[in-house]
């Protein structure tokens, strides 16, 4: 059976405004520093993997602020992205929450 590869078209640039790359910035690296916060929280046993995992956030850090700084025109919020689905899922949990409340 063959494979059928579809390529996307990359997204279009979005559009640059005074204190863009500032805000991109900030979204870029806090959302490594989160995650190395997070993984910092491993208890001490974590051994190599936590080592690991804090060299990728300091890694993916570096390359989200290039990227946010030197292409600012094509860089994506994350906070953003996430957000959005985070408030639909949110907003689904509390129609749930409703519609049992309304039905009983």
């Amino acid at each position: 059976m063959p494979w059928v590869i579809f390529a996307r078209a990359p997204p279009p640039d979005a559009v640059v405004w005074p204190g863009r790359r500032t805000l991109a910035l900030v979204d870029a690296v806090a959302w490594p520093i989160a995650w190395a916060v997070f993984i910092a929280g491993w208890p001490v046993s974590g051994g190599l993997v936590r080592n690991v995992a804090l060299a990728l956030c300091a890694v993916s850090a570096l390359a989200r602020a290039h990227r946010a700084v030197a292409n600012n025109h094509r860089y994506q919020f994350t906070t953003w992205r996430w957000g959005c689905r985070l408030a639909v899922v949110l907003a689904f949990g509390y129609a749930l929450k409703l519609a049992v409340l309304l039905s009983g």
